[in-house]
């Protein structure tokens, strides 16, 4: 897609494969943009040395002990910033009443006041929490005044955030830049590490500011405090003989270690649901693109013998043991549909979340005929984050007729897999292969959707934005297939409006270059000269590069119509094998869509 002579390029130089991601191909192809002055020439030119000496990891021999690194090096967290007070303009008022607050209590209500517009702040449950974190923050006179969540009024509060939003984006050129310079010191400084003597880059090194939980779907935890990590939370993990981290002066780390049998940096305990929390190298890493290869090469393993698997557990529906046919229709399930497999849940967590196996008889319901279809089985229950998940399939007869054995006596409440769970389903997926988990099934369908999609939806002879659209298309069959849902951006409106208003005037710009052309068309016909001559020509490629730009702003449109409730991040980073991009066919292969990956 970028010239011929990288058209020409062998696939081998292009993608000698254990980058992990799509993304990383770009840097071998992608055409260096014209440099405006000597410094944008130098920076061009580190660049490509830095991409000439890109670690080739792959190349080397792996460790055999378990170790992940020999050498670990790094400066640690950004810690978010301290609290700064309101300004005394800025008033919160209760019952009608002005009420000063304190600071705790003031930081942790100005976390609703940011929400005020926000959807969540008019549930129930998102109130109720919210409501009861704040009065832990609250001093006893204020918990002797404040009562009730609904007689305060925060609207200032949130005026003054919206005040500084706008206030942001007015910004002057001068200020902007000052803002990404210091952006850009605090990556140089804490954005990398050392690991075995090479750079690489972290993912988020910087620790979440305090807030209000979200959660996803109808999380029963949403609105609660999540309360601000100190240096007395976090663990940070290097090498003895490494430069340690500083923490900020008058604290101190709650330990240091160093593990070189785990892949963190930083790990420390968030407080809504006790889950730990890691500070890791960024996706283009050799940890994470080891971890991908080895993910990716079992899922390849699996293709080889999916057929006798799926032939197996077909034989397995008619077995007399109520076991053996339990875990066989899990299976069909978790194949055919995805699903995960639903681990145990740990101490404390209270949402009614569920996966394949700790599914309930309330969770499916099932038709012997609906919609000119024979046998359909719909599910409906709390997947993983509480995200919802409602389906309609059609299933083989005698899938259908097992279901209806197993919830023969059943009350809703009791379990569809009475005789299964996951330890089980995983011991008997480990018989049948080495590695095997229901998590390859997902990562195998995942990557074989996206390249059946990419096949049926791609053509060579198709436009860059065409392409992009087609592979985002592809990706989100394998994103829907996940259960990858996001609610629509807040700002989807807005931003659809723009656009609209983009593509409206470019159609106009087309509509006038178009009547250019045909003047100048007139023009050489009546002349016959050299000049009336260029003139055609220039206007007939105005023409063409307005239809290019015009058919790129209607592209985008409708990828962001398609993909408004559809979370694309997860499947492109962590489902889907980027060997798929590459197509063979034969002795001849094709260049992937660079313009896809992560690079876009």
């Amino acid at each position: 897609e970028n010239g011929k002579k990288a058209k020409k390029r062998k696939l081998d130089t292009l993608f000698p494969y254990p980058c992990s991601h799509s993304f990383c191909l770009v840097q071998d192809i992608k055409p260096k943009k014209k440099t405006k002055d000597k410094k944008a020439g130098a920076d061009g030119k580190k660049a490509k040395k830095e991409t000439e000496e890109k670690w080739k990891w792959w190349e080397e021999e792996r460790s055999t002990d378990g170790s992940k690194w020999k050498f670990l090096e790094h400066k640690g967290p950004v810690l978010a910033p301290p609290y700064e007070p309101l300004p005394g303009h800025v008033r919160f008022f209760y019952d009608g009443k002005l009420l000063r607050l304190s600071a705790p209590a003031e930081e942790v209500a100005t976390f609703f006041a940011k929400m005020l517009d926000h959807e969540y702040t008019t549930k129930e449950m998102f109130r109720k929490n919210f409501y009861k974190d704040w009065r832990k923050e609250m001093t006893s006179e204020e918990k002797s005044k404040i009562t009730d969540i609904n007689k305060c009024n925060f609207t200032e509060m949130s005026e003054y955030f919206k005040a500084q939003s706008e206030a942001r984006k007015q910004m002057s050129k001068d200020e902007k830049l000052k803002i990404k310079e210091e952006n850009e010191r605090i990556l140089q400084e804490y954005g990398f590490c050392v690991m075995d003597n090479h750079k690489e880059r972290i993912g988020n090194f910087r620790i979440e500011p305090p807030g209000l939980f979200r959660g996803r779907g109808d999380h029963p935890k949403m609105g609660m405090l999540k309360r601000r990590i100190r240096p007395e939370d976090i663990i940070i993990n290097c090498s003895k003989d490494s430069k340690h981290p500083k923490p900020p002066q008058g604290t101190r780390w709650k330990e240091v270690r160093h593990d070189n049998k785990v892949t963190w940096l930083v790990s420390w305990t968030e407080n809504i649901q006790g889950s730990i929390k890691y500070i890791m190298l960024n996706p283009s890493s050799r940890i994470k693109g080891e971890k991908d290869w080895q993910k990716y090469e079992t899922a390849r393993r699996l293709k080889k013998c999916v057929d006798r698997l799926r032939a197996q557990y077909r034989e397995d529906w008619k077995s007399k043991e109520m076991r053996v046919r339990q875990r066989a229709v899990a299976l069909y399930f978790i194949d055919k549909l995805a699903l995960r497999a639903g681990n145990e849940k740990e101490e404390g967590e209270t949402a009614d979340t569920v996966g394949c196996c700790s599914l309930r008889v309330e969770h499916i319901k099932l038709y012997p005929k609906m919609d000119d279809q024979e046998y359909v089985v719909e599910f409906d229950f709390l997947g993983k984050d509480s995200i919802r998940y409602y389906n309609k399939m059609p299933v083989e007869k005698r899938v259908f007729k097992n279901l209806q054995l197993f919830l023969e006596n059943k009350q809703p409440e009791d379990d569809l897999f009475d005789r299964l769970n996951t330890s089980i389903l995983n011991k008997h997926l480990q018989e049948l292969m080495d590695g095997l988990t229901a998590k390859v099934f997902r990562t195998y369908n995942a990557s074989i959707t996206l390249q059946q999609q990419l096949k049926e939806l791609t053509s060579p002879d198709e436009s860059i934005p065409a392409k992009i659209l087609s592979y985002n298309r592809a990706n989100r069959a394998v994103a829907i297939l996940c259960n990858h849902q996001r609610a629509a951006p807040k700002t989807f409106e807005k931003s659809m409006q723009n656009l609209q208003t983009k593509i409206d005037e470019k159609q106009k710009q087309l509509w006038a270059t178009r009547k250019q052309l045909k003047g100048a068309k007139t023009e050489h016909k009546a002349s016959h000269d050299d000049r009336s001559k260029k003139m055609v020509e220039v206007k007939r490629k105005a023409v063409q590069r307005i239809e290019e730009q015009l058919m790129k702003l209607q592209m985008q449109a409708t990828d962001r119509e398609e993909n408004k409730q559809i979370a694309l991040g997860t499947s492109k980073l962590n489902y889907l094998d980027p060997r798929s991009l590459v197509v063979a066919n034969g002795d001849r292969r094709q260049e992937m869509l660079v313009h896809c990956g992560k690079a876009e």
